[in-house]
């Protein structure tokens, strides 16, 4: 994508964090360097714990959806973390799905310094599953938003004109109405994506913000037939959100009308469509808000982490969050979580599908009970076809 005009932004996370944030890297900045000075590089070496090391390797556990920026960016912090500081950092990258790397932390199948999942929506299900195991302590406790991408109801722009949809309660009334059509969403225990989009449908079921959910909430037999009267519309069920973009821009309005995914595929895929079929693809935020896919960077508090590993993780989480780093994410359709590096307005525009600002509230997550209860109720309100 070309680079073009750039603006302020309306802040989708407030700078307080931010501040905090910085004064801790400085503080290990000059730890570090009170340390390099007690420890020169031929002095005491061994796991990390001894003295200064001449090396340092840790594990990020990260989400596959940015995995091209992740991966792009990464060799150039090793080489910026060596230039400042003399010692090598080797960061190990695994990707893979938000719901598969709770459980790999949980059965220490992976042993990450930093976890990262699509949204934040993860953190209180790991830390709920985590002290049933046994543990006093949180082990995700403080995060930081590294790139944002609200979820979307996308479609083709000819669909949403014709029936003037603009939540999920629109897609429901349709089905009442006995007007046909054919939805998607990834699969909510395979993908982020799909937890997303059902939470949203729950909150409009609801008619509460995710954050207000309770277990018994899903007890409401009126609530999950709204669900499932969505779902009934279902014509498949994938495992990632970019399937659904890409499906639908190679295949065309007849293969599928609409579909929950991340503002970031309607981007990628808005265009391709428009020059295939003569009608593009676009994104609807749902007026009564959405949520956002944060990618919260997440320095585990587990006993397998060291302080060098921690620190050099706190350097990694500085760079990503750079603005020529953030800038480098706008390019893989991600919205800067800096609020201080502005938008790129040439790929963030309704060229692509979607709009500047996001003019609709951002929702908070749901406890890990509600989210445990979401995965427990999934089957009874999918469409069973699929």
């Amino acid at each position: 994508m070309s680079q073009g005009k750039r603006r302020r932004r309306l802040r989708l996370f407030p700078k307080q964090g931010y501040i905090m944030f910085i004064v801790g890297i400085l503080i290990g900045f000059l730890i570090f360097s009170a340390v390099s000075f007690m420890f020169p590089s031929e002095g005491p070496k061994g796991n990390g714990n001894e003295g200064l090391p001449s090396a340092i390797e840790f594990e990020f556990l990260y989400t596959s959806e940015k995995q091209s920026w992740v991966e792009e960016v990464t060799p150039d912090f090793e080489h910026w973390f060596y230039e400042r500081f003399a010692v090598t950092v080797d960061v190990n990258l695994v990707a893979t799905g938000s719901y598969d790397a709770v459980n790999l932390i949980l059965w220490e199948s992976e042993l990450p310094t930093v976890w990262s999942p699509a949204s934040s929506i993860w953190i209180p299900y790991l830390n709920q599953k985590w002290q049933e195991q046994g543990h006093d302590e949180d082990i995700a406790i403080d995060s930081t938003p590294l790139v944002l991408s609200p979820v979307v109801i996308a479609g083709w722009a000819s669909f949403f004109q014709k029936y003037n949809v603009s939540d999920f309660s629109d897609l429901h009334q349709l089905v009442v109405d006995g007007i046909d059509y054919k939805y998607g969403h990834p699969d909510p225990l395979l993908s982020n994506g799909g937890a997303m989009a059902v939470v949203l449908e729950f909150a409009e079921a609801f008619d509460k913000k995710p954050d207000q959910f309770a277990v018994e909430d899903f007890n409401s037999e009126t609530a999950l037939d709204f669900v499932r009267t969505i779902e009934s519309k279902a014509v498949e069920y994938g495992k990632s959100t970019g399937f659904f973009g890409r499906w639908a821009a190679e295949n065309g309005p007849s293969a599928i009308d609409c579909f929950t995914v991340y503002e970031s595929v309607v981007i990628d895929n808005s265009l391709k469509a428009m020059n295939k079929w003569g009608d593009s693809l676009a994104a609807i935020y749902p007026q009564d808000g959405t949520l956002l896919s944060d990618h919260p960077y997440v320095i585990l508090n587990a006993p397998w982490v060291n302080r060098w590993q921690r620190f050099a993780a706190a350097q990694y989480l500085f760079y990503l969050l750079q603005e020529e780093t953030q800038d480098k994410a706008q390019l893989h359709g991600f919205r800067p979580a800096n609020p201080s590096v502005p938008i790129d307005e040439s790929i963030f525009s309704k060229q692509n599908g979607v709009e500047y600002e996001i003019n609709v509230p951002t929702l908070k997550p749901l406890s890990g009970e509600a989210m445990e209860t979401l995965f427990t109720v999934w089957p009874s309100v999918r469409n069973p076809g699929v």
